[in-house]
């Protein structure tokens, strides 16, 4: 069925999971998140609930300067953005469709509303009227958009991630969209029409890599910051700073950006240098705080922070890379002996100081609403190492690679340890930021950090669908893509999740990932900043940012 609700109708499955909510079958957040991706406001989600939305606080002061702890990475075009850190710099004059918040809840942003059809097919985007580019070109307009997402839909531009989010709308050889799949309908409608059902479009629009730019984009945010934001980039220097002012030139839409000026200052990624920088007076609020450092941003009396999230480490290895002509990891009996070896609780403890939840190897959380309980991984050294020997690699030293900060290392020293308690053979190797940075991906066996998002299907899409940019494991399953494309088209949690039992132990059974738990972040800001609270990705949404007045 390819009919749409007109603006004033809620789309028949936002009853049902308010009844769902009433029956206590479905958690307040699940809702929030289900109904306002359906197009259903923030506040009639909330009233669907038989609760008022929290309302903001109301105390801004216009103007002042807020310095941020942050790392300044090196500035790409935005579909191939890799790090949550890049958004938060450029959200400043480039926008996003829709924002994700710390509810659960998706806020229209360069949209003003959106449609979607009964079996997710069609998206009716309503472009917001009278916003504008901040270099005098004119309104924002539904060719704009559809500029945005032609670009998107290219597979073929390398480190492009939304084409994997643009599965659905691709063409059969994924250089653009499909023929037909972008209608504009006039200069402030769009209709999108998917190949296929797809539950995960407006929560794609909302992720860094998505920040609307202008046709004819130059492709380099620094030299050609166009956009529509309240804000312009005045200075960046990778590894030092990067400073955000007002456009007291251009005509914004929207409703805050309180701040004459934010900074973004780079302090390395040792969690002391961020205390230090705080007691010095030199930063005012964290991009994120971990590990024992919470406790000691709380002595400071600096407000504190928590956002529940699917924030994870993976401890990973990648069967295509080659070690002296070899490929170590294409051998699943390789993969399945390393997970064997592993206690997760144990490195939740070690890396992390148990500021979390133990997780079980299939990179779904329990907080996604499709996550299928299959129980807990099993930790068996003797047959670790009775695999790894049948593979022929009881001899192997295994080299385990991590950035050097505090809870990454930690956690991958951690493994380390209880590989090399297992009988295996262990070298590791910690890189600074900025070497680890520049061939995350490509590691033979490495860590990494992965973002929340706020479903398990959209997560999976990203990092394990076949040939996708941000692959780091080297997966390629027609049978794991073919069960993925499947699960993404049910809107339906509980039907969905029946499909998630397969996908999550086919990822356990093949050993892709060893991941350990799911971690709490924290944020911390000192007393008078406001705006600053954790979000489950890390966002930073700069127009909420203000002092207290």
């Amino acid at each position: 069925m390819s009919v749409f609700f007109n603006k004033d109708a809620i789309h028949p499955a936002v009853h049902m999971h308010a009844q769902e909510v009433a029956a206590g079958k479905l958690s307040r957040r699940e809702f929030l998140t289900r109904a306002t991706a359906l197009g259903v406001t923030a506040t009639t989600a909330y009233g669907l609930m038989g609760m008022a939305q929290p309302a903001r606080a109301m105390n801004m002061a216009k103007g002042g300067t807020i310095r941020i702890q942050q790392d300044v990475r090196a500035l790409l075009d935005p579909p191939t953005f890799n790090w949550p850190q890049l958004g938060n710099v450029v959200r400043g004059f480039l926008e996003y469709l829709v924002q994700y918040n710390a509810d659960g809840t998706f806020e229209p942003r360069l949209l003003e509303s959106w449609e979607v059809n009964e079996d997710a097919t069609e998206y009716l985007l309503k472009i917001r009227p009278g916003v504008k580019w901040n270099d005098g070109r004119g309104e924002l307009t539904a060719k704009d958009v559809a500029y945005n997402f032609a670009r998107w839909c290219d597979g073929t531009w390398e480190g492009n991630s939304m084409a994997a989010r643009m599965g659905s709308l691709q063409n059969e050889a994924g250089d653009g969209p499909v023929e037909g799949g972008l209608e504009i309908i006039d200069d402030l409608t769009l209709k999108v029409k998917l190949t296929r059902p797809d539950i995960t479009i407006i929560p794609a629009v909302t992720e860094y890599p998505a920040a609307i730019v202008p046709e004819g984009w130059s492709g380099d945010p620094a030299a050609d910051p166009v956009g529509t934001g309240p804000y312009k980039l005045v200075e960046y220097e990778v590894g030092v700073k990067a400073v955000l002012e007002r456009n007291t030139e251009h005509e914004w839409w929207g409703e805050g950006a309180y701040l004459d000026r934010i900074e973004f200052i780079d302090f390395g990624t040792d969690g002391a240098a961020h205390v230090a920088a705080a007691e010095a007076e030199e930063v005012d609020m964290t991009y994120e705080t971990v590990g024992e450092f919470v406790e000691i941003f709380e002595a400071l009396g600096w407000q504190q922070s928590e956002s529940v999230s699917a924030n994870t480490l993976v401890l990973r290895t990648n069967r295509l890379s080659e070690v002296d002509g070899k490929r170590p990891y294409e051998d699943k009996r390789v993969r399945q002996a390393l997970a064997l070896a592993v206690d997760n609780a144990v490195l939740l403890e070690l890396g992390y100081a148990n500021r979390g939840t133990v997780a079980e190897n299939h990179h779904v959380c329990p907080i996604h609403p499709e996550y299928a309980d299959i129980g807990a991984p099993v930790r068996d050294p003797e047959a670790a190492r009775a695999l790894m020997e049948e593979a022929g690699m009881l001899d192997y030293e295994h080299e385990i690679v991590s950035i050097d900060d505090d809870w990454r290392r930690n956690t991958t020293d951690a493994l380390a340890a209880q590989l090399r308690d297992a009988g295996l053979k262990v070298r590791r190797t910690v890189l600074p930021g900025a070497t680890f940075w520049n061939d995350w991906n490509n590691f033979p066996f490495s860590s990494t950090d992965w973002g929340h998002r706020p479903l398990g299907v959209q997560v999976l899409t990203l990092a394990y669908k076949s040939g996708v940019a941000w692959n780091e494991t080297g997966l390629a399953s027609e049978e794991f893509d073919t069960m993925l494309e499947e699960a993404s088209a049910i809107a339906d949690a509980d039907t969905r999740r029946e499909h998630m039992v397969k996908i999550q132990e086919f990822l356990r059974d093949d050993g892709t990932i060893i991941q350990p738990y799911w971690r709490s972040l924290y944020r911390h800001a000192r007393p008078g900043i406001l705006g600053a609270d954790s979000h489950p990705i890390n966002e930073i949404h700069v127009h909420k940012l203000a002092l207290e007045a």
